[in-house]
């Protein structure tokens, strides 16, 4: 047997009993359930009773006007097809009326053929956009708040950022070095109700011990050695905002349990300073370690991973996103061909084969850091293989060697003392740290190369990214 038709829920506004009759009649072998509302209080109260799939609507009701209910019908539902009626036909009306939402416009009186083929008409584009709808919400997206890619793991990644953004909740995003947590973090705050107000972010790793209290709280002139004045902390500078914690598992014992605190309470006190000051923050957290690993290990506290650990957001490596390696590789030429006056337009066959064949150990931003050396070093319109980082051209990180068999214990040996001849500790005092070799050698690098991070990187036989963990580390000492 087949199936019934779909039968259409349609609401006839119209105030003459026996024009409501006569249009009843025209549409009374169609798919459709009638309902008729002689003026607009009972329009409105219908359609609060059940939304109606689609509208006739008389311009001349004896409560008022019927564009009325036409702004009130498409504000509850944008997509609701509405066929205004009148007996006043005039272009302007028509306009007014096409303006504010209606789907078509009949002039009365009008024939029963017209009447069916125009609702007919509008029911089934209401139906055909309802289709694209779906369609194109079920269809991966090609990218998200910033984020390039169409992977399944990121179309997960899109709709748990999308459904966090909406509300308070702390989120907590993982991933390794590299795979985006500070552009989830501004995601979240750019698509908000928090996005007109400010975006903070402290990295916890970056931040010597003793100082990062006072970034998070700040404090006030005298607090310490060096504190000339008072400073805002990032906990008030994100008052109606959002503040990022990135590397949260770097966070010392002592200031974990005042951050939790704060947590709670939304108060804090900056350092220094006896005075409790409130605000009001919404949560984002990042770390590239597993934290509960961490809290089994006794370096970050329970309460404060589970009071942080709402909404997890995992961030998948770049070597599990398939093609999203060479659709970010094409982002990033544009982008750095454009920064660096440079022409070049796309990858050649081999470039591209070898760009899926590396593992990207250190994700999106060593994929990255790799376009802009090739950019940086040379010149054409095609990236060709062998302007990609020998990195890249030789597949991948070489693999950590295995582990060494312990040694066994040494044999014990008396030794005469060591005696140096005066030439032997004149010599001596000529080695340096290897150290403080190795910074000045990088330094005079990036000097040369006029402060060029990736083509100083080029020319030392490093990737980018060692170089600028490298300067990160000194600056911390």
């Amino acid at each position: 047997m087949a199936d019934a038709p779909l039968h259409h829920r349609i609401l006839l506004v119209e105030d003459s009993p026996s024009l409501a009759t006569v249009y009843q009649e025209y549409l009374r072998a169609g798919p459709y359930d009638i309902r008729h509302a002689h003026c607009i209080a009972d329009a409105l109260k219908f359609a609060d009773q059940a939304m109606p799939d689609g509208v006739l609507l008389d311009l001349r009701l004896p409560d008022g006007d019927g564009l009325s209910v036409l702004r009130e019908l498409r504000g509850r539902d944008p997509d609701l097809p509405v066929v205004v009626m009148t007996a006043h036909g005039s272009v302007a009306l028509a306009v007014e009326a096409m303006r504010a939402g209606a789907s078509d416009f009949l002039v009365k009186p009008f024939a029963p053929e017209r009447l069916t083929v125009t609702v007919a008409n509008v029911m089934e584009r209401a139906a055909l956009r309802r289709q694209v709808a779906v369609l194109a919400a079920g269809a991966p997206r090609q990218g998200f708040a910033g984020f390039i890619g169409a992977a399944p793991t990121m179309q997960a990644v899109y709709r748990i950022l999308e459904n966090a953004a909406a509300s308070r909740a702390t989120v907590f995003v993982t991933g390794e070095s590299g795979t985006g947590k500070e552009l989830a973090a501004e995601a979240v705050h750019s698509i908000s109700p928090r996005k007109a107000g400010p975006f903070i972010a402290i990295n916890c790793a970056a931040i010597p011990k003793d100082l990062i209290e006072s970034e998070v709280f700040g404090h006030v002139r005298g607090a310490f050695t060096g504190a000339v004045a008072d400073r805002m902390g990032a906990a008030r500078a994100a008052d109606g905002g959002t503040l990022f914690l990135d590397e949260i598992c770097e966070m010392d014992l002592a200031l974990q349990g005042k951050l939790l605190r704060f947590i709670q309470t939304g108060t804090f006190q900056p350092v220094g300073s006896g005075k409790l000051m409130q605000t009001d923050v919404r949560f984002v957290c990042a770390t590239n370690r597993d934290p509960l690993e961490e809290v089994r290990a006794g370096r970050f506290r329970e309460d404060l991973y589970y009071r942080l650990h709402v909404i997890p957001v995992p961030l998948p490596p770049l070597r599990d996103r398939g093609d999203d390696v060479l659709a970010l590789a094409e982002a990033f030429l544009a982008k750095s061909a454009a920064e660096e006056g440079k022409r070049f337009q796309r990858f050649d066959a081999e470039a591209r084969a070898l760009l899926m064949r590396h593992t990207w150990p250190g994700n999106v931003r060593e994929l990255e850091n790799a376009i802009r050396t090739a950019v940086v070093l040379h010149d054409g319109e095609v990236v060709t293989a062998s302007m990609l980082p020998a990195t890249v051209r030789e597949g991948g990180a070489k693999p950590a060697p295995a582990p060494l068999p312990p040694p066994e214990p040494p044999k014990v040996q008396e030794t005469p003392p060591l005696t140096l001849t005066p030439r032997a500790v004149e010599s001596t005092k000529r080695i340096r740290p290897l150290a403080d070799t190795e910074r000045e050698a990088i330094e005079e690098a990036v000097r040369l190369c006029g402060g060029n991070i990736a083509k100083a990187a080029a020319y030392l036989g490093i990737s980018p990214s060692t170089l600028y963990r490298k300067q990160e580390s000194w600056r911390r000492r």
